[in-house]
């Protein structure tokens, strides 16, 4: 699984990071981003998680 995130429409608000911290970051614009795009097997529930959970729907996961 590779996590993506549209940073255009990110407005910070850091649940992704939250609830997985091993992809998501926040990053030194102030925006959420993708800091191991290939999801380690284990932390998939968690990226997928994150995608549901985000606000603004800018995670994709293929």
């Amino acid at each position: 699984m590779k996590a993506a995130l549209d940073k255009t429409g990110c407005i910070s608000c850091g649940i992704c990071v939250d609830v997985c911290p091993e992809v998501f970051q926040m990053e030194d614009d102030g925006l959420a981003g993708v800091h191991q795009a290939e999801v380690p097997p284990e932390v998939e529930a968690g990226a997928v998680e994150a995608q549901e959970s985000c606000p603004t729907s800018v995670i994709t996961l293929t």
